[in-house]
């Protein structure tokens, strides 16, 4: 796959599984309350690098094993 494709889609996938995930979790934390909104982006901020770092490391694992597991599916 393309270096450039491959890192954009990266940006992408963690930006919106970031903002899912921290908005989801932190409202099951905490409730739909203005609390919630407040806190909210702060938790996707934090949470956003983390995810994109992360996923520098377990993406290369994840498309070694893809094929494998498909193949036994």
């Amino acid at each position: 796959m393309n270096k450039k494709i491959l890192l954009i889609a990266q940006i992408l996938m963690t930006f919106m599984m970031a903002l899912l995930m921290s908005g989801i979790m932190s409202l099951i934390a905490l409730g739909p309350t203005k609390q919630w909104l407040s806190v909210w982006p702060i938790q996707f901020i934090i949470a956003w690098p983390i995810a994109f770092i992360l996923t520098q490391f377990t993406s290369k694992i994840a498309f070694a094993l893809a094929p494998k597991l498909a193949a036994k599916v």
